[in-house]
């Protein structure tokens, strides 16, 4: 079953909480993304490679902290995260648009993750309608 809005930002504001000191990217980056997905009802199982080795542009070789493999590319994200634990900044590849908040900011900000939770944007005339993918089937806005 889907989470409610109000469960993921009640989960945002205590993940925010438990890693407001988070600073050392060798100890904490794992637990800090496991917890950050959980927030959205999705458990590491279902989805995390970490360290994923991949190519830099110029050709040099790098990692990322975590790579979510085995997305269909007709489902294939278009969003890029990057956080050094207390800044968030979300690139939508796809508009182009970036999303900047702090960590404390999150439960505020957590429908710039509704795609991690299943819901989709849909924007009608203006106004944006979040709407979880088990939903569309029956019509219910969530």
């Amino acid at each position: 079953m889907a989470l409610s809005w109000s469960e993921i930002k009640s989960r945002a504001s205590a993940f925010s909480k438990e890693w407001q000191d988070a600073a050392n990217e060798d100890s904490h980056a794992k637990p800090f993304l496991i917890g950050f997905f959980e927030v959205f009802g999705v458990t590491n199982k279902r989805v995390a490679t970490f360290e994923c080795a991949v190519r830099e542009h110029g050709g040099k070789d790098g990692y990322v902290d975590l790579f979510w493999p085995g997305i269909k590319e007709r489902d294939l994200l278009s969003y890029v995260l990057v956080c050094d634990f207390q800044c968030f900044s979300l690139h939508d590849l796809s508009t182009q648009s970036v999303a900047e908040f702090a960590l404390k900011d999150l439960h505020q900000n957590v429908k710039s993750f509704g795609y991690l939770a299943g819901y989709q944007t849909q924007v009608i005339k203006g106004t944006r309608l979040y709407q979880h993918q088990s939903c569309r089937a029956h019509g219910q806005a969530a």
